[in-house]
């Protein structure tokens, strides 16, 4: 049994959702398909879930939302009419209702479309993905709600919401529809969670950096949660954890080539040995790195804790912490603290009292990803000659103990170039 999900792209006008149809009704085996909201039909067109976001905002934008939805309806020639749908949202809307629920609609009404267009049973979200007063995913309560209501029928199930325990909608980030499809698959105990999109898999680096990359055939949990949150945007990071637990494979299909293998996200432990030292190269910009020094700091008992006490208190996440004797590096996301600066680093000093507390900004970080490092010697060696041999200066160095990645991070300006020396590094 399968859970399917399909991407913006894929369902984007009445010829993609044509496609998407043809796909699902050619394999018994898919149980619940879970679509996005129309995506981009070009290059200069607009998401439909950007043009809600407009239409939240106050632009007069909902004829050109109806129309792409009409559009579709007349393609497929189905009978199928959205207006009270319509009527609704406009009512919400001039009532006063939440950002998640308009920018939820596209996925919903999607949704009503492809269950008309495949005769299923239509299952709301709000009714089965359940949140709590603060927005945190009811995980258990998720998976039961989901596996009642399927009950063993094909049914289509929207990406991307639910509900809290008010009935409120809450979103998923974007790109959500991934984890929608990733908690049917658990839910319903799938053999296999099939996601569709425009790209057949994962590259070994971003094909707009790298227009050489090689497709990675198979991938890890582990290998795709590094580099899906390094930037390797094709599955949305959080999606990995339900269908991890139960080890139940993705495959990453693409749906304007069905035939192409794709990639296969699997347990490392049913994976085929890697006969490459590295799976994948991936980063991301937007870094600063705070640096704290202060003699004899690796005497001072609690001194990591009292500083990140005071980054917890700002509300700021932490990517990487690389110390030495005397230093401590804290890597962190430019945006959470471009307000701040001034005021976190003057809480930091009065309470770690440092010799000098100093921020770099406009980093790069950069991932290289692979079980097969561990069994190679040399990789991060081969890494740094490549660096070093484009003229590129590593600020930064974090390696795991599992020898899954190696993160350098360099000068924001140096990404581009120094993505395409480690992957020339290791290419095959």
């Amino acid at each position: 049994m399968k859970t399917a999900k399909f991407g913006g792209s894929s369902l984007c006008d009445g010829k993609s959702f044509e496609q998407v149809l043809s796909i699902i009704k050619s394999d018994e085996s898919i149980r619940i398909v879970v679509p996005s909201a129309p995506g981009k039909r070009h290059a200069n067109d607009t998401k439909v879930t950007d043009l809600l976001i407009a239409f939240y905002e106050g632009e007069d934008v909902f004829s050109e939302i109806k129309s792409r939805f009409d559009s579709i309806i007349s393609s497929l020639k189905l009978n199928l009419d959205l207006s009270a749908e319509y009527s609704e949202i406009e009512k919400r809307k001039t009532e006063g209702t939440t950002l998640d629920y308009i920018a939820s609609r596209g996925e919903y009404l999607n949704g009503l479309i492809a269950a008309k267009a495949l005769g299923w049973k239509f299952i709301n979200p709000s009714d089965v993905i359940k949140f709590d007063d603060t927005n945190k995913l009811l995980y258990k309560e998720t998976l039961q709600l989901i596996n009642e209501a399927y009950n063993n029928e094909p049914c289509v199930i929207p990406g991307f919401f639910g509900a809290n325990q008010k009935g409120e909608v809450v979103t998923f980030s974007r790109g959500g529809s991934d984890i929608t499809g990733s908690l049917c698959a658990a839910a319903m105990k799938a053999d296999i969670y099939e996601n569709w999109t425009d790209v057949s898999g994962f590259f070994m680096a971003d094909p707009r950096i790298v227009p050489y990359a090689m497709n990675i055939d198979e991938v890890s949990y582990k290998e795709l949660r590094e580099l899906s949150y390094m930037g390797a945007g094709v599955l949305h990071e959080e999606s990995i954890f339900p269908v991890r637990k139960m080890e139940i494979p993705v495959h990453i299909k693409n749906t304007n080539a069905p035939k192409d293998k794709g990639t296969l996200i699997m347990p490392f432990s049913k994976m085929a040995p890697h006969s490459r030292p590295i799976t994948g190269v991936a980063g991301k910009k937007g870094f600063a790195v705070i640096t704290i020094e202060k003699a004899r700091m690796n005497n001072e008992v609690g001194f990591a804790r009292k500083v990140l006490s005071v980054l917890e208190g700002y509300g700021i996440s932490i990517e990487h912490m690389p110390t030495g004797i005397d230093t401590l590096s804290i890597v962190v996301s430019e945006e959470l603290i471009s307000n701040k600066v001034n005021d976190i680093l003057g809480s930091l000093q009065d309470i770690s009292a440092a010799d000098s507390i100093d921020v770099s900004h406009n980093m790069a970080l950069i991932a290289t990803v692979g079980h097969g490092m561990v069994k190679h010697a040399g990789s991060a060696a081969k890494i740094f000659a490549a660096l070093s041999g484009n003229n590129i200066n590593i600020r930064m160095i974090d390696q795991g103990s599992s020898e899954l990645n190696i993160i350098v991070g360099v000068e924001e300006s140096d990404y581009e170039n120094a993505v395409r020396s480690i992957y020339n590094a290791f290419a095959i």
